[in-house]
């Protein structure tokens, strides 16, 4: 395992609906170690991180993760933000955030304890809890 990140900028601002989607594939599980959130719109919102409780089908804005270290093997997580079928909504989220109306304020969610594990096949999603804007997603991760 080695460090990789990717940061999209969300389009998918239906309330109650995923904007991000974390995506691990058939033989890779992935350790989370940092999500940043920073918002681009000068309007309040409501997002949450969480297991979704199924993933999302057929992604259609795909972004792959890219490793710290150059010299290592391409990664195959994904960060997704659109989809035919949008992930379902967390059970149970692990954390939530309430921005203010100001472009640019953000969070840094840090995860030091060994990172939240995402298992093979299976995926985390920023959720747009309440009104959603255009909102910068970054991960940082061990795949």
């Amino acid at each position: 395992m080695s460090a990789a990140s990717a940061a999209i900028r969300s389009t998918n601002f239906t309330t109650t609906q995923a904007t991000s989607e974390l995506r691990t594939t058939a033989g890779v599980l992935v350790r989370v170690f940092e999500v940043g959130l920073i918002q681009a719109t000068g309007t309040a919102q409501s997002l949450g991180l969480g297991r979704p409780a199924a993933q999302g089908v057929t992604p259609g804005t795909v972004t792959t993760f890219v490793r710290d270290a150059a010299n290592e093997p391409a990664c195959v997580t994904t960060q997704n933000a659109s989809w035919a079928t949008s992930p379902t909504v967390p059970v149970t989220f692990m954390r939530r955030w309430n921005s203010a109306a100001t472009i640019g304020v953000g969070i840094v969610w840090t995860f030091p304890r060994g990172g939240i594990l995402v298992p093979v096949s299976a995926s985390l999603v920023i959720w747009n809890i309440t009104t959603a804007v255009a909102t910068d997603v970054n991960f940082a991760i061990d795949e």
